[in-house]
C-alpha cells in the first residue's frame, strides 16, 4: 500500500470508468448566451445571435440575456428583477456562450458585470460548477485574444469547463452585413467549429459533471 499518512482514505474516490457510463439525458442541451455591448449595432450581439442560430441547428435549446438595465454589482440587491432573470437563466442552463467586445485590451464592463452577478455559491450549491463554456470576442481592429483569454480565467474561477476552441473576430465591422448576419469567411467557419464543439462537450459532460467535479478536499470538509 502506498504510504500516504496525510490522506484520509475514508474520503478518497478512486477514479472509476464505470461511474462515467451514464445513459445521458434525452432533452436538448440548454445553452445561455451572454454578450457585452448595448450599442444598437452591437457586433458582440450579432455574433451571439449567429452562435444561437448554429446552436439551434445542432439541436440545442437556447436563451439569450439582454444586459440592458442590469445594475452594477453592489449598486442593487440580488432581488433586482434583472439580476433574478440572469440567475434563473444560468440555473436553467447546462452550457454558456460568452461573447465580448475587446475594449481597452479586455472584456467590457457590461460583460464583467453579468459574470459578477453569477454567484459562486447559493445554499451550498455552486450554480455554474460543471457547466460547459465557449468564449468568443469581437474587435474593432486587428485580431486579439485578450478578451477570450480573460473570459477563460473567469470561467475557471466560476468552476466551468471551458472548451478548447474559441473565436476572435477582428475588424468586426467588415464581417457582418447590414442585417447583422455574419458573412462567409474562415472566421465564420471558426464560429461553426466552436458551437459544434460546445454541443459535443455539453452532451458528453452534462450528466457526468457532478462526478467529475467531486473533490476530496470538499468531501473531507463536509465530513
Amino acid at each position: 500500500m502506498n504510504d500516504l499518512p496525510n490522506v484520509d482514505r475514508t474520503f478518497l474516490d478512486h477514479p472509476d470508468l464505470t461511474k462515467l457510463n451514464s445513459p445521458g439525458s434525452a432533452h436538448p442541451p440548454r445553452v445561455l448566451l451572454l454578450y457585452g455591448s448595448l450599442r444598437e449595432r452591437s457586433y458582440s450581439r450579432f455574433l451571439a445571435e449567429e452562435a444561437q442560430r448554429l446552436l439551434h441547428e445542432f439541436g440545442a435549446e437556447t436563451r439569450m440575456f439582454n444586459p440592458s438595465g442590469l445594475p452594477l454589482p453592489d449598486d442593487a440587491e440580488a432581488d433586482h428583477p434583472k439580476v433574478q432573470e440572469l440567475r434563473e437563466l444560468s440555473q436553467w442552463s447546462e452550457a454558456h456562450v460568452w461573447v465580448s467586445p475587446e475594449r481597452h485590451g479586455n472584456m467590457t464592463g457590461i460583460m464583467k458585470t453579468q459574470i459578477d452577478w453569477l454567484p459562486l455559491s447559493v445554499g451550498g450549491v455552486r450554480p455554474t460548477q460543471g457547466r460547459t463554456l465557449a468564449v468568443l470576442q469581437v474587435s474593432g481592429g486587428s485580431q486579439s485574444f485578450n478578451a477570450v483569454n480573460n473570459l477563460r480565467i473567469l470561467g475557471r474561477w466560476m468552476r466551468m469547463i471551458t472548451i478548447p476552441n474559441q473565436s476572435s473576430v477582428p475588424k468586426a465591422y467588415q464581417e457582418f452585413d447590414e442585417a447583422g448576419r455574419m458573412l462567409p469567411s474562415p472566421l465564420y467557419d471558426r464560429v461553426v467549429d466552436v458551437m459544434e464543439e460546445l454541443v459535443k462537450f455539453t452532451l458528453l459532460l452534462r450528466d457526468r459533471s457532478e462526478y467529475l467535479v467531486s473533490r476530496y478536499s470538499e468531501r473531507k470538509a463536509e465530513g
